[in-house]
């Protein structure tokens, strides 16, 4: 008996591995039994003690998590009030009569937000220069980056038809993260056609293929999208019905050229502004003309703004252009924009391996590790010039923007601030990371990653967010 009371008193003054601390995260564990692979940490920031891990330096696939990381070296290289500009430029003479003798050139400045919008205010900006008709053609330039090579198979089908606005392509000079918009609105009578129209220009931008019948009053609204690419262009095909007495209704969905979406746009906003160009729209990879003068230009919004919706909408068109944007060279690619991101990362003492082929996540090759991302998470919390922006774009799930992440209790609900990630090919891949307060006001930081395998069942976020608030509530609780 003596014996066995000195095993034990010498097992406890033994210090304990983080591997072994996966009763921190006892309910996420349950996880594991059934197969998937995790990786998890939950660590204080005062004290750098460790709360839970489970298996915290396996690499796995993040997901959208990936966006933190883009994020953290955007605000780095940029700084948060960094704005992107687009200009329209000229190397043409404009005589006094209004005439632009020669091209005019959209120089796309690879701003993640461009809109309508600000295409409407260059064309009255042009306007107000005295522009009146352009003897020439309107020119798209996406000379910084475009049309980038598609990596992902949602991306690579997306070119010739896609019925989602997630998988938009990507172009320095896009406009409406690359989506075309049409709205849906009830037509004059039950069994009429609806009427559906283009929601940035009163002229045709888009095809419209129109298969949506209108019904009596509260009688449901079912609509379904799908933009296809034929002979003549992009076409939106919108099937099923609308109630006579409902609102209009938007869908968006990615085009298959978002420069030539951006030009079929901005030519029709010039001529309903009265800005006659004669010999209509293209695009181009060249560079504007050394000698182009600049006609018109419109800042886009701070870097901080940027973020706060890439980071909570998760928008993978915005974020892989800002990763393309941290590329020096012209021309750059998604797996350049990942080695940039990687580039800061390596600056980061201690956070292991990493490997980016782009900055949404949507690749699912992409690797790091929950001790990774919490590095990632800490260095940032210690710079206080960048940390509100930083920590503004994560998401209380309380607050969230995605109804998945509204769950668990009030202490999880308010007291944790996420960005997660989600990929469902070709394994599923559930993954999270943030930062937490506890009851005493102490920061931690947490990372969650849950990958499947191709013997997995399908995962869920319910499945994942459930266990995970109750251990994290237990850690904020006690702590």
């Amino acid at each position: 008996m003596l014996r066995r009371l000195l095993s034990i008193s010498l097992l406890c003054l033994l210090p304990v591995s983080p591997l072994l601390q996966a009763d921190g995260f006892a309910r996420l564990a349950e996880l594991g039994e059934r197969g998937f692979l995790i990786g998890a940490e939950a660590r204080l920031l005062d004290s750098r003690e460790v709360l839970g891990a489970i298996e915290p330096q396996r690499q796995l696939s993040p997901a959208s998590v990936t966006k933190a990381y883009l994020a953290a070296a955007a605000l780095d290289h940029w700084g948060p009030q960094h704005r992107f500009t687009t200009r329209l430029v000229s190397d043409a003479e404009l005589d006094a009569h209004g005439v632009l003798h020669g091209d005019l050139v959209l120089d796309g400045g690879g701003d993640p937000a461009l809109s309508t919008e600000d295409l409407w205010r260059l064309t009255q900006r042009l306007h107000q220069r005295g522009v009146r008709s352009v003897d020439g053609q309107l020119v798209v330039s996406q000379w910084r980056f475009g049309p980038v090579e598609c990596i992902t198979t949602d991306r690579c089908q997306a070119h010739s038809r896609v019925a989602n606005a997630y998988s938009a392509l990507l172009s320095s000079a896009g406009v409406n993260h690359g989506s075309w918009c049409v709205t849906v609105a009830p037509g004059p009578a039950a069994g009429e056609p609806a009427r559906v129209t283009s929601c940035d220009s009163q002229a045709e931008i888009v095809g419209i293929d129109n298969r949506v019948v209108t019904r009596p009053d509260d009688s449901g609204t079912r609509l379904n999208a799908e933009r296809i690419l034929d002979n003549d262009g992009d076409v939106m095909v919108v099937s099923g019905q609308i109630s006579l007495n409902a609102p209009p209704r938007e869908i968006y969905r990615a085009s298959s050229d978002p420069a030539l979406q951006t030009a079929r746009t901005l030519l029709a906003m010039l001529g309903q502004a009265g800005i006659e160009v004669r010999e209509g729209a293209t695009t181009s990879i060249a560079e504007p003309p050394a000698s182009s003068r600049r006609l018109a230009e419109v800042e886009g919004l701070p870097l901080q703004e940027l973020l706060l919706r890439t980071m909570n909408h998760s928008n993978n068109f915005m974020a892989d252009l800002l990763a393309l944007n941290l590329v020096d060279t012209p021309r750059a690619d998604l797996r350049l924009g990942g080695q940039a991101i990687e580039h800061f990362v390596g600056g980061i003492p201690d956070h292991g391996p990493l490997t980016l082929r782009s900055g949404s996540g949507l690749t699912p090759e992409n690797r790091t590790s929950a001790q990774g991302v919490n590095t990632l998470l800490e260095s940032m919390f210690h710079r206080p010039a960048l940390f509100p922006s930083f920590v503004a774009s994560f998401q209380s799930p309380g607050n969230g923007v995605m109804r998945f992440m509204r769950r668990g209790s009030t202490t999880f609900q308010h007291h944790v601030m996420l960005k997660t990630g989600t990929l469902n090919q070709p394994v599923a891949v559930r993954s999270l990371g943030g930062y937490f307060r506890t009851r005493s006001g102490r920061w931690g930081v947490v990372s969650v990653m849950v990958n499947g395998t191709s013997s997995t069942p399908w995962l869920n976020w319910a499945q994942v967010l459930d266990p995970l608030a109750e251990d994290l509530e237990r850690m904020i609780n006690e702590n």
